[in-house]
């Protein structure tokens, strides 16, 4: 077998770990209670693996955890509607150790609802 392959497997090894201890799971939100929340989009990422944004409603800022980018642009939530000022409807579950954190199930932005799970 080629020696120059073997020099790269524990490269490939260290970046594979490296992803999934990046990725959370989603066990750490609590399902049983959901939040809906209205607000505005106050910072907005759309990048893997998953989109955010900073959503402010009344009395809290909320990091609001999204879809990947694929599976939003594919459901029709083009990084173009996640605009800074937008008014919009978040439904999801709280995280259950990040008091300001929640995976969202699905948005709402001007009139368009959009499932992201």
């Amino acid at each position: 077998m080629n020696t120059t392959l073997w020099r790269f497997i524990p490269f490939i090894g260290v970046l594979a770990a490296g992803a999934v201890h990046g990725h959370h799971g989603w066990s750490e939100y609590d399902g049983s209670n959901t939040l809906n929340l209205k607000g505005v989009i106050r910072e907005a990422g759309y990048e893997h693996p998953h989109g955010h944004l900073q959503f402010e409603t009344p009395g809290k800022t909320w990091l609001v955890v999204l879809a990947p980018p694929s599976r939003m642009t594919a459901r029709g939530l083009p990084a173009s509607d996640l605009k800074v000022g937008t008014k919009a409807e978040v439904v999801g579950y709280a995280n259950r150790k990040k008091p300001e954190e929640m995976r969202a199930e699905r948005i709402t932005i001007g009139g368009k609802t959009v499932e992201l799970r």
